[in-house]
């Protein structure tokens, strides 16, 4: 097979990268060597790799500065509503290609970089991720962040810069071990701190109230150390701003405490303070109620609301003096949009500082909120809902428990009036939940405080106006909507799989990398020859480079002639990994069966991180690793059936294996995936998609045609017809023998015979208490894997329902999605207007 091209070369053909003219590259170098140059004069000369990337992270810094600071001159003069995206996530991955990439300068660095002598990729390959997220929730916002850049709209994303992100995992002996995340060891070149927005952030005290007014008194305070990321959209010179909060102990910090052994124990206990920036908690889709996560919510919120009230008060750029005295306008000129219910301490925050600092009495400052703010749902997974203890919140948040509860009684009161004598919707609406532990239930107090609501798919948000918040729903209808998730095709297409924009490009121009809809042009070209013939071919070039990077990174040899079949999440009982398990095994004693039969050959990838206290999803991680010793080594099977784990999934993984992959699978429980966006992310980079009609999935089957994707199981309605006669696992296991053949291996230490008990767990919860019914779905999910089998075997037909995909992608771009926020939700228009570039004289 013919050496594939590097990145590099393939990117000296690309046009939509913006040409390299010597100009541009003889300025490029010229910056990375004065940069390199300071680099090495404090202290050595020799350069090592790490001072390459660093010279050139620089340079491309440089052509942002000008633009951040006229993006945000802009936003001054002309005051225009600016949207702030609360959360507690951002999973940004890596910055440098991103940046080179919506500046139009990755040619000319290419250019520079290789007339010196280096290689672009390598140097992108030391850049650390910024890893502070778990999954889709942390990844849709960076990906909105990138649209809200993009369409030119005055946003901001608001979050804590966390000291560690995500942990790094390591297999060892097929276990998942957890490292430390130390991302910012070697400096962040991307960051720009900004001590003189500090700011002071309350906790504990006690309230007290008076004629005057009401005072939280005698309170700890930590401080707020902003550090600010730009944010470049693509193309259009606008540069937005991430601010993501540091936590600072004040400089007087337990000193004034008479009880403190003395003060080299104060400057200690100063750790206490800051620890509330250390480390992003590890979990997705679960709700683990620790004071140190409230104390990180809390944190955001009241350094955020702080922030953009300042903003709001002062409307000309540099000047502090507060101008607007009046709230009356502040939702005209505000929209805060909450991701999840993480951030929902917003609501009573932003009641405190109305009320008692800005003195505008409740009813006004109720509406002020109301209509300022608005909830996005995540998760309809009743284990992932926020319930806080009322004792820890009032220990932490004596004020605004006030507050709840004052929210919380005028809205019962409404409620009780529209439903006289019904005691049992009020307790089930209430966001007080009484019993043994009285707990705030915080999605109930983020539809109460909010003006709109929405899921993050179709199905998603009509399950969560069918049961999550039925009640709610029947008391305003209008509150309730859809914003289908989508993801950013500048990284997801463009960033990660050049060789497939290229061709595109070649076909129907560059307008579909900001009007993502215009793939449907594509459609004419399905049965072209030599479409197919070329995407056909950038496949196999991405699979023969991943194969490398595997038996590089890993020294794991792969066929790269074998379907490449890959599951990439985070690992979850709802996912269902363990029903791709049993596949794997399937097919595996089929080959072990008749070895003479002809089987497509697979490399089946599995990968994601377990959150370090689920011990069930750590199991999965054993089991899947633990098949693959047997699989991996069996002379009989040789390479038609590979399994691999992928080590440490992550954003800048993710880049790699998605563009590799023919098939994806989205395989969840019908109802418990929101929406999922990996599965958008393959279907935009040419794989096909095996999965149920959950989530996003089903408007990708609305969208491509349900006959261009392998839909398969239970649907919805099946799902809560089996729940109400009762799941019996054993049924399926008893009448299904190569089920039973698969689960018995797994049970007998088939694939762990040092330890033969070792899955007896995993195999006792899948026979008697599995919440999402994986035997239920195994038949349909082996039968539909034959069809996948039986199309791979035709590459001509294959690829053109490859095509067919790719062209329906267009509705899954963030630009689509935030378009629609931005219409239905904030009531700002997206602009096409360009930002002036900073070259241009301002008026």
């Amino acid at each position: 097979m013919a050496k594939p091209l590097t990145d590099g070369e393939r990117r000296k053909q690309i046009s939509v990268r913006g040409l390299a003219g010597l100009g541009d590259v003889a300025e490029v170098r010229k910056s990375f060597n004065r940069h390199l140059h300071f680099t090495l004069v404090k202290d050595r000369n020799v350069a090592t790799r790490r001072d390459y990337y660093l010279a050139l992270a620089h340079t491309v810094r440089d052509h942002l500065v000008g633009r951040w600071i006229r993006t945000q001159q802009h936003y001054y003069e002309r005051d225009p509503k600016r949207i702030y995206y609360l959360s507690l996530e951002f999973y940004m991955g890596r910055t440098l290609q991103n940046t080179m990439v919506n500046l139009g300068l990755q040619n000319a660095c290419d250019e520079a970089i290789y007339q010196l002598g280096l290689d672009l990729e390598e140097l992108e390959e030391i850049e650390e991720d910024a890893g502070l997220g778990n999954g889709g929730l942390g990844r849709l916002a960076a990906c909105f962040l990138d649209s809200m850049a993009t369409l030119g709209l005055a946003a901001y994303g608001y979050g804590i810069r966390y000291e560690f992100g995500i942990f790094n995992q390591k297999i060892v002996n097929g276990w998942q071990v957890e490292e430390a995340d130390d991302w910012l060891r070697y400096g962040n070149p991307w960051e720009k701190a900004r001590p003189e927005y500090m700011l002071p952030v309350h906790f504990y005290g006690r309230v007290e109230h008076s004629p005057e007014g009401v005072c939280w008194l005698d309170t700890q305070v930590v401080l707020a150390m902003p550090y600010d990321t730009p944010v470049p959209g693509y193309k259009n010179d606008t540069v937005n701003t991430m601010r993501l909060w540091s936590a600072k102990a004040p400089n007087d910090f337990k000193l004034h405490d008479f009880n403190v052994g003395g003060y080299i124990e104060a400057v200690l206990d100063r750790n206490l303070a800051e620890n509330i920036s250390r480390v992003l908690y590890p979990n997705d889709n679960f709700f683990e109620g620790k004071e140190l996560r409230l104390k990180q919510e809390y944190f955001v919120v009241a350094a955020t609301l702080q922030d953009i009230i300042r903003r709001f008060k002062s409307s000309k750029f540099g000047c502090r003096d507060p101008v607007r005295t009046s709230f009356e306008t502040f939702p005209d000129k505000v929209a805060i949009q909450l991701n999840d219910t993480h951030p929902a301490l917003a609501i009573p925050e932003l009641m405190r500082i109305l009320v008692d600092v800005e003195k505008v009495d409740w009813d006004k400052a109720w509406e002020i909120t109301r209509k300022t703010c608005a909830y996005t749902n995540h998760t309809v997974l009743p284990e992932a809902l926020e319930r806080w203890p009322v004792s820890m919140f009032e220990k932490l948040l004596p004020r605004h428990l006030e507050i709840v509860y004052a929210i919380n009684q005028r809205h019962l009161d409404h409620v009780a009036a529209l439903f006289p004598g019904d005691v049992s919707r009020l307790r089930r609406m209430s966001v007080i939940e009484e019993g043994d532990c009285k707990r705030i239930n915080m999605a109930h107090l983020c539809v109460i405080g909010s003006h709109a609501v929405n899921g993050v798919a179709r199905i998603h948000s009509e399950i969560v106006k069918q049961s999550v918040f039925k009640d709610f729903y029947e008391l305003e209808p209008e509150k309730f909507q859809n914003k289908t998730n989508g993801i950013t095709p500048r990284r997801w297409l463009l960033l990660c799989n050049p060789g497939l924009a290229d061709t595109i490009v070649e076909r129907i121009g560059e307008g579909f990398l900001t009007d993502l809809s215009q793939l449907k042009k594509l459609l004419q070209l399905v049965s072209d020859e030599a479409l197919i013939r070329d995407v056909a071919q950038v496949k196999q070039e991405n699979k023969a480079k991943f194969s490398a990077f595997l038996e590089k990174e890993y020294g794991v040899k792969v066929n790269p002639s074998s379907m490449f079949d890959v599951h990439v999440k985070r690992i979850h009982e709802y996912k269902r990994q363990l029903l791709n398990c049993l596949h794997v095994v399937t097919l595996y004693n089929r080959i072990k069966k008749d070895p003479a039969q002809a089987f497509v050959p697979r490399t089946v990838m599995i990968g994601g991180k377990a959150a370090p206290g689920y011990h069930m999803a750590k199991m999965i991680i054993k089991l899947v690793t633990s098949i693959g010793d047997v699989v991996n080594h069996d002379p009989v099977v040789g390479d038609r059936l590979k399994v691999i784990f992928l080590e440490n999934y992550r954003v800048s993984l993710a880049e790699k294996v998605i563009p590799a992959a023919d098939l994806s699978q989205q395989i969840s429980t019908a109802g418990t995936e929101a929406s999922g966006t990996g599965n958008m992310k393959f279907m935009l980079n040419g794989a096909l998609t095996i999965g149920t009609m959950d989530g996003a999935n089903v408007e990708m089957a609305e969208e491509a045609g349900a006959e261009n994707l392998f839909i398969f199981g239970l649907r919805v309605e099946d799902v809560e017809a089996l729940d109400r006669k009762g799941y019996n696992a054993r049924e399926y296991y008893d009448c299904l023998p190569e089920l039973r053949q698969a689960v018995d291996q797994i049970s007998s230490g088939f694939f762990s015979p040092r330890e033969p008990d070792c899955f007896k767990g995993v195999v006792d919860m899948l026979l008697n208490h599995d919440r999402f019914k994986v035997f239920a779905d195994y038949e349909a999910y082996v039968e539909c894997q034959a069809r996948v089998d039986q199309l791979y075997r035709n590459p001509k037909e294959w690829t053109k329902k490859v095509i067919r995909n790719i062209a329906c992608s267009g509705k899954f771009s963030s630009d689509r999605t935030i378009t629609e926020y931005a219409r239905d939700i904030w009531g700002v228009e997206p602009s096409a207007l360009q930002t002036p570039p900073p070259s241009l004289p301002r008026d």
